[in-house]
This record gives C-alpha cells, sequence and structure tokens, in this order.
C-alpha cells in the first residue's frame, strides 16, 4: 500500500512516498524520473513524521545523516550504489569513477550514473554528491541549480537558506 504527503523545503515542495508505511520516495517539481502523481498512493502524514522531522533538521542544519527507514526498490546494482552515496559524508562530493572504484567496478563508472539518476530518495540517499571526474557539476535529476544550491548549503554557503551554522565565505567545490 502507497501513501504520499508533500511538505515544503527551501528547493521547493518534496513528495514524500511510503511504501507499507516505509519512506520509498522522495521527489521534487519537475524531476527527471519522477514517477506519475497517480502512482503515489493516497494522501496521508502520518507515515511521515519522522522524515520530515529529519529533513526539517537538515535544512535548519541540525542533521547531518538521515537515519529514518527506507525501502530501496530496484536492482541489486542499483541498491549498491545508493548505499555507497550513502555512504558520502556530508559537504563533500565524490566523482562516479571513484564511486565505481569503492564498488570494485572501476569500469563502471556510466552504470553508476545511471543508477545515481534513478535514485528514488534524492537528498536523503545524496546523489547531489557526485560529480564529474573534474569536479565540475554534472546531470542531477532535480536540475543543475537545485545541486548546486544542496552542495552549497551542505557547505554553508547558500544565501537563500538561513541557518545557524553558516560559514562564509565558502571554497570552490571540492575536487574529487
Amino acid at each position: 500500500m502507497k501513501q504520499h504527503t508533500v511538505i515544503d523545503s527551501p528547493y521547493g515542495p518534496l513528495t514524500l512516498v511510503a511504501t507499507d508505511g516505509v519512506l520509498s520516495g522522495l521527489y521534487m517539481t519537475d524531476q527527471r524520473h519522477r514517477p506519475p502523481e497517480d502512482s503515489f498512493g493516497d494522501p496521508d502524514d502520518l507515515p511521515f513524521a519522522e522524515a520530515t522531522e529529519e529533513l526539517r533538521a537538515y535544512f535548519a542544519g541540525e542533521l547531518q545523516d538521515f537515519s529514518v527507514r527506507l525501502h530501496l526498490h530496484g536492482t541489486p546494482f542499483q541498491r549498491s550504489v545508493w548505499a555507497e552515496l550513502r555512504r558520502i559524508p556530508y559537504g563533500e562530493t565524490r566523482s562516479y569513477g571513484q564511486l565505481a572504484d569503492a564498488l570494485g567496478n572501476p569500469k563502471a563508472s556510466r552504470a553508476v550514473g545511471l543508477a545515481n539518476g534513478k535514485n528514488p530518495l534524492g537528498i536523503i540517499v545524496p546523489c547531489h554528491r557526485v560529480v564529474g571526474a573534474d569536479g565540475s557539476l554534472t546531470g542531477y535529476g532535480g536540475g543543475l541549480e537545485r545541486k548546486r544550491r544542496l552542495l552549497d548549503f551542505e557547505r554553508g554557503a547558500d544565501p537563500l537558506v538561513s541557518r545557524p551554522d553558516r560559514r562564509s565565505p565558502a571554497p570552490p567545490f571540492p575536487r574529487p
């Protein structure tokens, strides 16, 4: 059984989806690979209390690692990529090649990129922390501007998000 709710964020509305009461999707407006609205199930805020609280804390600069239970539906390879994404520390980036190396398959950077693009739980499974081999911003399902802002936010430099621990000015994006 699926349910959904929509919450506000500094990056626009986020649609949260639960499968059998466990968070299975987080989608931004105009997101590439966003499932059709009618696949999100009935509207219901109840299954999302923990996810909503963790996202609120993240956007307030009070949380760096999410602990909410996740239902990640994908191929074994996709799930391994998504697990590796969760190992990228807050405020840091990795290249597709570095992720492929970490998975023990250095020639799989394109496949890592495809799996990264299919991530159903953006922000919580931080696909925004993946950059090109030269450190440049590359594709992001939520759009490159959101990706830039999320990375800036984690480095304390997004001028559109107010948070108590903000550092300024931020250095350029770290190269992997």
